[in-house]
């Protein structure tokens, strides 16, 4: 492997550093092998990290290939983000708006850079719509896997159900904070019924409810990340892209655009917003957006 690659540590889906979802972004990633990029991603043991390769089409920005500690991604929402702030930022002429396509796993990835309340804003199209997968699990024991009872899971008509768009999510809706506050998983019960999203690890948990902290927020959302040990993430994007097919399912939001602000991270101390569009058309979903701000908050060289 060889030394000097710069990388830097962005604080994601946040103005505020060391809130929101951390991300370590390796530049000049090129010459790395999937090995080599799976040990910097352990080596740095965030949720993900970033690595930033030369496209496969010059009209592109780059290629980006996005590991967690143990396995790649297809897609992920908050390194999308902060590799678009974090390319923008190091753009020539410090032309720091601007529209261009990231190539990931999962396919060419628009983004767009804008300038909104005095920082640097990424929003990307949600590259794959979000469809819903069978759950044949019982709500009542998805819930006990949580640490929540019946009473507490479910409000209006939200049900329990299972959405990916590139990345699976079983998305539970609880009746308020308190419940949402509650949630503790319990990875054996889990394992049981949860789909498996690779070889290595199975679906993750997407807990979500209508009340909120901040009254600026549509909905309040936590996710957790089953293994042994499990884990939460503080803000997480394909979780949003995934949670726009339960808006539409269970909302039915009329023809048109509609925006919502969604807070996570809050019960962990980093919290995060996260801007979910989405557009309908004919009663369908025509297509979605996240968006979020990234600020920096360490940089430096891999010597290994």
């Amino acid at each position: 492997m060889r030394a000097g690659r710069k990388y830097f540590i962005y604080d994601v889906f946040t103005q505020r550093p060391l809130d929101g979802n951390p991300l370590a972004v390796v530049i000049d990633s090129e010459g790395l092998d999937t090995a080599a990029m799976q040990a910097i991603a352990r080596e740095f043991n965030l949720s993900e990290t970033a690595f930033v390769l030369p496209p496969k089409n010059p009209t592109h920005k780059a290629c980006v290939r996005i590991f967690t500690p143990d396995y790649e991604m297809p897609f992920a929402g908050h390194p999308t983000v902060g590799t678009a702030i974090a390319l923008s930022e190091m753009a020539e002429g410090n032309d720091l708006a601007g529209i261009f396509v990231l190539e990931e796993n999962i396919g060419l990835v628009r983004c767009a850079i804008d300038k909104l309340n005095n920082g640097l804003f990424a929003e990307f199209d949600v590259p794959q719509l979000p469809e819903q997968l069978p759950l044949s699990a019982d709500p009542e024991a998805i819930g006990a896997a949580l640490g929540l009872g019946p009473h507490e899971i479910g409000f209006e008509n939200h049900r329990v159900s299972l959405w990916s768009a590139g990345v699976p999510y079983i998305a539970v809706p609880v009746a308020d904070l308190k419940a949402a506050a509650k949630v503790k998983l319990n990875n054996d019960a889990w394992v049981e019924f949860s789909p498996r999203k690779s070889e290595f690890a199975v679906a993750s948990a997407y807990v979500y409810g209508r009340e909120t902290v901040d009254h600026t927020s549509s909905f309040h959302a936590r996710m957790i990340v089953p293994g042994n040990p499990s884990y939460e993430d503080p803000a997480t994007g394909s979780a949003a892209a995934a949670f726009a097919g339960a808006i539409m399912r269970f909302d039915q939001p009329t023809d048109g655009s509609h925006r919502f602000w969604i807070e996570q991270g809050i019960e962990m101390g980093r919290p995060s917003r996260i801007r979910l569009e989405i557009d309908v058309a004919g009663g369908k979903l025509a297509a979605a957006r996240i968006g979020g701000h990234a600020v920096r908050v360490a940089e430096g060289v891999l010597l290994a």
